[in-house]
């Protein structure tokens, strides 16, 4: 089965590079061609854990917020409380519609003093922006810009992204950013690269995002990183769904479903909702979107929670999910979302969102693979089995 791109799917200005390089697996993300593999996925995990790769993420749209009342808007769109947001800072940041449900996890950054990015996961944040701002009649602008994420990640991804654009970034702080124009060696005005180069990226690993704002200059960025990472390991690869499940980072969309919220997710710590001495919810701090809800959610103490996984066997045939996860005596209990076999800890991890009480640590459940129901064993998040 070939993959079309065409007006409703997005090719990303690296999408050549990264299938040159060797990446034969793709799928659609934001309505945008990402990578997800090679051939030799065990390779793919080895460069990242102990080397260094590079990701073409530049479905990770950015939804450009920007005029006099963009702080203000993008403070009642996030969950998280960005009041103090500097320029030049990252945060995650939940969004939530109003009855608290989950409708994107974006990385949130200031770029100047009017102006936001949020860097989505995937859903039409795009159009949730546009109508808040509208419903709300904030002045703003809600666009698109042309700007395209490239993630270098690994323990040698410092050395990787030093090596073609300066020493300067290793004081880089985690989810800082600076903005640069890279000039190559020799070269003119025409030749540079404007980027945002920020500390961040969607593995355990450490390293980079460069987010590049000019969707013409994407092969010459791509051959510089590529070319200065030869001598650390340099790999093309893509976000690793063993290692992220390994540590524990949230795929909006596919560790959720539509009802989940962000307590549910594992990712309330990320949600500005005050309390006083007690512990209880007070009506104190920012106001956004789902607020009420979510008080009332956390309140109710029904929920259900997404925890972690241990499943004996041999690594499964299919790693496809959602499937159903059962109690020992054959009761619906939760879904299993998400699914590897992890390298670190050689064994079949996954996430699974559960009804209470059976997300308790250490409790026993079933799920089916290969033909036969396996031995489960929840564990708390993120994975702790050295």
């Amino acid at each position: 089965m070939e993959l079309i791109a065409g007006p409703r799917t997005k090719v990303t200005p690296f999408t050549d590079r990264a299938a040159a390089a060797g990446m034969t697996k793709a799928m659609v993300y934001n309505h945008t061609v990402l990578p997800i593999g090679t051939d030799d996925p065990a390779a793919e995990y080895r460069a990242l854990t102990e080397a260094a790769a590079i990701w073409d993420v530049g479905c990770e749209r950015q939804v450009q917020i920007a005029g006099a009342d963009a702080h203000r808007l993008v403070t009642y769109l996030c969950a998280r409380d960005l009041r103090d947001l500097p320029v030049g800072v990252a945060r995650y940041a939940p969004m939530c519609d109003h009855d608290g449900r989950l409708v994107n996890d974006p990385m949130a950054l200031r770029i100047d003093e009017t102006t936001f990015w949020l860097s989505i996961a995937d859903s039409d944040v795009l159009l949730w922006a546009r109508a808040v701002a509208g419903e709300g009649s904030y002045d703003v602008e809600v666009t698109e810009p042309d700007v395209w994420p490239l993630a270098i990640q690994g323990p040698r991804a410092d050395g990787v992204v030093a090596a073609a654009l300066g020493e300067w970034v290793r004081d880089i702080r985690f989810f800082r950013f600076v903005r640069y124009d890279h000039r190559p060696q020799g070269g003119g005005d025409n030749d540079s690269i404007p980027l945002v180069v920020c500390r961040s990226g969607w593995s355990g690993q450490g390293g980079f995002e460069l987010f590049l704002m000019d969707g013409t200059k994407g092969e010459q960025l791509w051959d510089l990183l590529w070319e200065a990472g030869e001598p650390f390991g340099l790999s093309v690869g893509a976000p690793n769904n063993p290692e992220r499940i390994e540590s524990f980072l949230l795929s909006f969309g596919g560790d959720t479903d539509p009802e989940t919220d962000p307590d549910e997710a594992g990712i309330g710590r990320f949600v500005s909702l005050s309390t006083n001495a007690d512990g209880a919810e007070t009506s104190a701090g920012h106001d956004f979107i789902g607020k009420a809800a979510l008080q009332a959610r956390r309140a109710s103490g029904s929920q259900r929670r997404l925890v972690g996984l241990v499943i004996e066997g041999d690594p499964p045939s299919a790693l496809r999910s959602p499937r159903a996860i059962q109690s020992p005596e054959g009761h619906p209990v939760g879904t299993l979302r998400a699914l590897a076999h992890s390298p670190r800890f050689d064994t079949n991890i996954g996430l699974a969102l559960l009804d209470p009480p059976w997300f308790e640590p250490d409790t026993e459940l079933q799920v089916r693979l290969d033909g036969a129901n396996r031995t489960a064993t929840t564990t708390p998040l993120p994975f702790n089995l050295d």
